[in-house]
């Protein structure tokens, strides 16, 4: 008994220490990539017109679709399973490449319509040319199934800071030569096609594929269960351009699309990297369900220490925070980045429970919330475009809510915890923040008029000081804890 306890707590503490190696690893070389990236994007920014984001979000609909079938839900398959054959790994790299080539084939072939619908015939030649993104999906899939399975988010990590920065390099020269739209088309194909071969290398995955996928049914299923989450996931995240693209001008579409760009920099750019690593971990404890539960309470208020204060402040300071970041000629995108703000946190913590539960190899549950909040999203955005732009951000904060409250009952069993234990963990960084945006809010409407950068370099070290100040006094168990977990303690 004694040895089997011995045991026990080394794989805990094992796990731990991976955990943490990997979260360092994703989260750091994200940081990193993402600021490479963002200089990059806001430099681009400047240079060009809200109306070539427009139309680059009109073609985002139909990739984004097609997108959801990629078979990035084959390789989690890999991941959850416990034991995988190489038959299997050579059925899983065969069914990845089959997958993307119809769908590069099928985005080719749909192109004409989307450009129909849009209104717009330039949509239809930018979507042809994406479609030379399928051609690199199954080099970076494959190979990041193999490492997350080890939990080696290290090569991972090298992979994706060395593509961000081709990306980024590439967005760049191509905004300086002047080719506007086609920038935001190349720069994704240089960051992705860099990756695949950096990914490759890394895992050392080349293999023959395998097109024989008998015995593959278990994997299929896994996978399309997952990608069936992805697709209603997709109509929640497009049905808003799909609505808007035909009733706005591509210039207010871009207004809003970059706006909502903003306010999701974290729950987008960095909550995915997190929520890999939690389906990894997860997936090792997924026999314990109250140690499960325990690292899910665990995770959502570490998370979210990180995200309140900034949804908060982006909400009070968004017109000096886009007149210095974006520029201002994109002024008119101020009030809806305040508005879209208040809704981050509510889809930060839906975003939480899927891979929780896809970890427990129920990725069903995840599919049946993404089918209830591809209901509740686009009747509210069919209602909020009524008033243009303004109408649309308040959609969001209007379902949100009403999304996440019905995804934390449907899952609170299945992962382990409950309302009171989720509302423990996340109650000392929401009232933070809260106090943080009141005392930023009060002290914008004091100041005397200033110039935005001036205003910005006085409210937000205001707030951080509130901020920490808060959590100091009422709340250091909270800090505690992010500070023993990013040392390796407790």
């Amino acid at each position: 008994m004694e040895t089997t306890a011995s045991d026990s707590n080394h794989r805990r503490e094992s796990l731990k220490n991976q955990v943490r190696s990997a979260v360092l690893w994703r989260s750091g070389a994200q940081i990193l990539g993402q600021i490479v990236t963002w200089a990059s994007t806001f430099l681009v920014i400047r240079i060009l017109e809200p109306a070539d984001y427009g139309l680059f979000a009109m073609t985002q609909v139909m990739l984004a679709l097609l997108n959801m079938l990629n078979g990035y839900g084959l390789a989690s398959a890999i991941i959850q399973k416990p034991e995988v054959t190489r038959q299997e790994l050579r059925q899983l790299f065969g069914l990845l490449i089959a997958l993307n080539v119809a769908l590069g084939l099928a985005q080719v072939a749909l192109a004409p319509l989307a450009a129909a619908y849009f209104r717009q015939p330039m949509v239809a030649d930018l979507l042809r040319v994406q479609a030379l993104l399928y051609g690199v999906t199954p080099f970076i899939a494959f190979p990041y199934a193999l490492l997350a399975r080890k939990m080696d988010f290290r090569k991972q990590a090298q992979a994706n800071l060395a593509s961000a920065a081709i990306g980024a390099l590439t967005a760049l020269a191509c905004a300086h030569a002047g080719w506007g739209v086609w920038t935001l088309i190349a720069a994704p194909l240089a960051l992705f096609w860099s990756r695949a071969v950096l990914m490759t290398w890394g895992a050392r995955s080349l293999m023959w594929p395998s097109f024989d996928f008998r015995g593959a049914g278990d994997v299929v299923r896994f996978g399309g269960l997952m990608a069936t989450a992805q697709l209603f996931w997709f109509v929640q995240s497009q049905a808003d351009i799909f609505i808007a693209g035909r009733s706005l001008s591509p210039h207010q579409l871009g207004l809003y699309t970059t706006g909502l760009f903003l306010t999701q920099i974290f729950v987008s750019k960095f909550l995915p990297t997190l929520n890999e690593v939690a389906f990894s971990a997860y997936a090792r404890i997924q026999d314990d369900r109250a140690a499960l539960g325990r690292a899910f309470g665990r995770a959502a208020r570490i998370i979210m220490v990180v995200a309140m204060p900034f949804y908060t402040g982006l909400a009070v300071t968004a017109d000096p925070l886009v007149a210095v970041v974006l520029g201002e000629k994109w002024g008119e995108a101020a009030p809806i980045v305040g508005i879209l703000a208040l809704a981050m946190p509510f889809m930060t913590l839906q975003a939480l429970f899927a891979p929780a539960s896809d970890a427990l190899g129920r990725p069903g549950l995840g599919a049946q919330n993404g089918a209830i909040g591809a209901a509740i999203l686009p009747v509210a955005f069919l209602a909020g475009i009524q008033w243009g732009v303004t109408g649309l951000a308040i959609a969001w904060v209007a379902a949100w809510p009403v999304f996440l409250a019905i995804t934390a009952w449907r899952s609170f069993a299945i992962v382990g915890t409950n309302i009171g234990e989720l509302s423990r963990a996340v109650a000392p960084p929401v009232l933070a923040a809260l106090a943080m945006a009141a005392c930023v809010a009060l002290a914008n409407t004091l100041l005397p008029a200033l110039p935005p950068i001036v205003r910005l370099a006085i409210l937000v070290p205001l707030g951080g000081a509130v901020y920490l100040g808060w959590l100091l006094a009422f709340a250091r168990e909270t800090l505690a804890d992010l500070v023993a977990f990013a040392r390796n303690r407790g």
